[in-house]
């Protein structure tokens, strides 16, 4: 892997929490840094706070609303225009649970349940349209959660059955699912893909708001991200879920190879129009 100040990094979902203190350590670390974010005010001025405290000079900003696939679409393509390689990649971007009333139900702009739609929908459209910025040595890391359950293939859309944690497990659980299958599609070009559970519950405005209080430290989480982007102890490592630091084991439904096929298939349904 080369050295962090040769490397591009993107990190979605950069302008608070996780996404924003890992944006400021590659930054001071001397990368060349592309934060994304979906407020575009608050996208420019976090991007010109952390080149004002890094020193750093190669950041850029690119806004996108993971709620709508054509959204995201568009943030890929200007980035696959706009750039000409891309070592690491974070999908940070996210959202927790939801309501817990069926009648509340959230969908996004496309009609999907909205945490399936934000936090896994749209990580696969724009992981895939990134795709050719990849190389040989880079990293795709895709900030999962402990907080896992098994996808009902029958109710995707959770139209029947609707409680808003479960949604976000479920979300959460399929981009692992995805996570695995994208590594061995991604072997041989030497692309690493992992999954990852940062740290539990951390002092952030989503854990604040969905989780109630905090168990643990956005710096705790920075760790972990770290190592699995930047650390040559596993540069050979692929397609594996990382509880912190630690290979894990996800949900047993992630190593079903016939849950995984429906989902793939599923999955390329609902992005065709988008790809």
């Amino acid at each position: 892997m080369k050295p962090i100040s040769e490397c591009t990094v993107l990190i979605t979902g950069a302008t608070s929490g996780l996404g924003r203190m890992t944006a400021e350590w590659f930054a001071q670390n001397g990368a060349k840094v592309l934060l994304h974010g979906r407020n575009e005010e608050k996208g420019y001025r976090i991007l010109e706070e952390i080149k004002n405290t890094t020193g750093n000079q190669k950041l850029a900003y690119f806004n996108g609303d993971f709620s709508s696939l054509a959204s995201v679409a568009q943030l890929a393509e200007k980035i696959v225009s706009n750039e000409r390689e891309l070592d690491i990649l974070i999908n940070n971007a996210g959202i927790g649970g939801g309501p817990k009333s069926r009648n509340e139900r959230e969908i996004s702009r496309d009609g999907f349940e909205l945490r399936w739609a934000v936090n896994y929908l749209a990580q696969v459209l724009m992981t895939r349209k990134l795709a050719p910025l990849l190389n040989d040595g880079s990293r795709i890391i895709n900030v999962a959660s402990i907080g896992q359950s098994a996808i009902d293939f029958d109710d995707l859309n959770m139209e029947e059955t609707y409680e808003g944690y479960l949604a976000y497990a479920r979300s959460k659980l399929a981009l692992i699912m995805f996570t695995f299958d994208l590594a061995d599609e991604l072997k041989d070009r030497g692309v690493n893909v992992n999954a990852l559970h940062p740290s539990t519950l951390m002092d952030t405005n989503m854990v604040d708001k969905h989780f109630g209080s905090a168990q643990s430290t956005v710096e705790q989480g920075l760790d972990a991200v770290i190592f699995l982007a930047a650390s040559e102890d596993i540069k050979d490592v692929t397609g594996e879920y990382f509880d912190g630091r630690k290979h894990s084991n996800a949900a047993s439904q992630a190593y079903d190879n016939a849950a995984r096929e429906n989902l793939k298939t599923i999955t390329q349904e609902s992005l065709n129009s988008f790809i």
